[in-house]
């Protein structure tokens, strides 16, 4: 009967490759031009096309800002992830095979909607990590990006210098180092109204109870 699997992989191949179709378009284009996308792919939404018709470019879009910020490139497993994650279901991906840039492509397309997006992942000190890492590439396309802490909250911001984290751990996805640069603090509230919210699934989960449990709509 074949591999399962394999079949919707193929399925996904066309997409990929008019996603790589598009990269010397894009990277023809001066940093004005790209991101000015951004804007430009808002307005498709209004006039009326949906995020799955966009999601080639948009892709291609989140592919060449990622190398202009990070020196990173999405490969086409990273590709294929992010179409799964898009349509609502779990990818799985081995170690090393960059999950957290991966995630750049659908949280990109998502955040355009304008109705904010939140990444979770396993610890705060991910979140944190994840959120100025990854935020590089947001930001330079116009996106304003949230971290929730178990504590405190914080918005990604360049002119932000606050003093940098001692933490030395290191991971298999990047070895980036955690700090507090370019994190400036805020209220949890102005960290969920960014267009991209990083945070623990503890950290999501009470905050939604203690949303719902205020007595007054300003709260």
């Amino acid at each position: 009967m074949g591999d399962p699997n394999k079949k919707v992989v193929d399925k996904m191949m066309p997409i990929v490759n008019e996603i790589n179709g598009l990269e010397s378009k894009f990277k023809d284009l001066s940093d004005k031009e790209l991101k000015e996308k951004t804007l430009y792919f808002k307005n498709q939404l209004k006039a009326g096309k949906s995020l799955d018709d966009i999601l080639p470019e948009v892709f291609a879009v989140v592919k060449e800002a990622a190398w202009r910020t990070l020196k990173m490139k999405h490969y086409d497993v990273q590709l294929i992830g992010g179409i799964v994650l898009h349509n609502g279901q779990i990818t799985e991906m081995r170690t090393g095979e960059g999950k957290t840039l991966m995630a750049t492509l659908p949280v990109y397309l998502n955040a355009l909607s304008g109705k904010g997006v939140h990444v979770i992942t396993v610890n705060d000190y991910l979140a944190k990590r994840d959120a100025v890492w990854m935020g590089q590439v947001y930001n330079y396309l116009g996106l304003s990006i949230g971290c929730v802490q178990h504590d405190k909250a914080f918005l990604y911001d360049e002119s932000f210098t606050g003093e940098e984290d001692t933490d030395e751990e290191r991971d298999e996805e990047g070895a980036y180092k955690v700090q507090e640069k370019y994190l400036r603090p805020v209220n949890r509230k102005e960290a969920y109204a960014a267009d991209i919210t990083y945070g623990t699934n503890n950290e999501f989960g009470f905050d939604y109870l203690r949303d719902n449990m205020v007595s007054d709509l300003e709260q």
